[in-house]
């Protein structure tokens, strides 16, 4: 299938390409060379008409991030000056929108503009400003004014409406202000509002629309990995999916509950950690969920979950012990009995600690505290995308280790139904 004029052209036979090259000067040679609308596939170049947001919700490997980077170089050129450049964290913003290989720099051409990182500036010879902002800090975006904007990975934001909302009321400069958001889609209440919106063009595709560019090592493996799978047509595929039938959690369990703000005077916060077995490139992840308590409700603060070697495990969640001001960190020991302990004790031998080992299966651990979530007594607060998408999915026929799931379920048992026999929790009933 033939995208774009670049494939069109690739498609023709020697000759005939050697032709059409050999008919440009030099100067049409360069200029080609930087026109983003020749190399571009037809769903990568912004829609015509009065559209206030251009929503891209595509696959992994899809060009989205090209696609944002082009469309502010195109505004600078259309004479916009002020505009806001949005990320899940300041370090999303200056490493794959600014600085990444398919950012703001890289794909400037000749007009390659100034970036001042410690003044989170960006700024072009015409005078015109791209701001960094970063969707863990909503509040950043309060007060100032843009007349365009590019927020990459919407979905995955911890305050992705705060987020939104605090843009959308800046944006009040020059006479058409403008967005374009590039995502792969979650099922989350922001972007089904903003599919639904008259004033918000919408592009989907898929990784598969951008497979000639892509690494064949990647395709191979991504593919073979999730093709076919429900994560898979959300990350390959870009579908906002509904609910998970016979899944503990629904998403309006969570949705309905939200807040944005941590509570202040806990009575209690616990560490809770789901250690991995192993620590190599195939390993699970160990899940590290830091949850509180006041009163009959309980609140999840954070989710620092990843891929650790013992030993970063142990300093990542004794450093969240301190952080978080915690009564004491919660791990199972099923897999690494004393060595759980000890590996903690090695990085700090005074916090306090507790071992928890599962009697019963993850289900049955799993559904007293989704009772807790049904009964609307446990908040998040903000956004933990990998979590919840975790939550939501996880059934009886589940494959994946629920590392985080894990981590989560131990934080709030611990909180609400612990009870203690010999140094090891065991919940109730279970």
């Amino acid at each position: 299938m033939i995208n774009s004029i670049v494939q069109l052209i690739a498609s023709l036979n020697e000759s005939e390409r050697n032709e059409i090259v050999q008919s440009l000067t030099p100067v049409e040679a360069s200029e080609l060379l930087d026109d983003w609308r020749f190399w571009a596939r037809p769903d990568q170049v912004a829609p015509e008409g009065n559209w206030r947001v251009w929503l891209i919700m595509a696959g992994r490997g899809f060009g989205k991030t090209r696609c944002g980077a082009e469309w502010v170089h195109q505004q600078i050129r259309n004479g916009r000056k002020r505009i806001a450049l949005v990320g899940e964290t300041k370090a999303d913003v200056r490493d794959v929108m600014v600085e990444g290989e398919s950012g703001i720099l890289a794909t400037s051409g000749k007009n390659r503009p100034l970036y001042e990182p410690s003044k989170r500036r960006v700024t072009w010879d015409n005078g015109a400003i791209a701001v960094c902002y970063s969707g863990d800090e909503p509040d950043q975006l309060r007060g100032p004014q843009h007349d365009a904007a590019w927020l990459d990975e919407l979905a995955k934001y911890r305050y992705a409406e705060d987020t939104w909302s605090n843009l959308d009321l800046g944006l009040r400069l020059g006479e058409t202000p403008q967005v374009v958001i590039t995502t792969t889609p979650r099922p989350i209440k922001i972007l089904r509002e903003l599919v639904q919106d008259d004033l918000v063009e919408v592009t989907r595709g898929s990784t598969y629309d951008n497979l000639p560019n892509l690494a064949r090592s990647f395709a191979d493996r991504i593919i073979e990995r999730y093709e076919g799978t429900r994560l898979g047509r959300q990350e390959l595929h870009a579908e906002i999916l509904d609910d998970v039938v016979g899944a503990l959690w629904q998403r309006s369990m969570i949705d309905d509950h939200r807040i944005n703000e941590t509570p202040d005077h806990l009575e209690r916060i616990v560490v809770g950690v789901d250690p991995a077995v192993t620590s190599g490139e195939d390993s699970d992840e160990t899940g590290i969920i830091i949850a509180g308590r006041i009163g009959n409700r309980g609140y999840i603060l954070d989710d620092v979950s990843g891929k650790f070697t013992p030993q970063e495990w142990a300093i990542k969640a004794t450093q969240l012990y301190y952080k978080y001001n915690a009564d004491r960190i919660v791990a199972e020991v099923n897999q690494g009995g004393d060595m759980v302990e000890h590996t903690l004790r090695m990085v700090d031998k005074n916090v306090s600690y507790k071992g928890v080992r599962a009697a019963r299966g993850k289900m049955l651990r799993a559904e007293p505290i989704a009772a807790l979530y049904e009964q609307g007594r446990i908040h998040h607060c903000g956004m933990f995308s990998k979590l919840e998408d975790q939550l939501c999915m996880y059934t009886h026929e589940g494959r994946e280790s629920p590392d985080r799931l894990d981590a989560l379920v131990w934080s709030l048992t611990d909180l609400f139904l612990d009870a203690t026999d010999g140094g090891v929790t065991r919940v109730r009933g279970l």
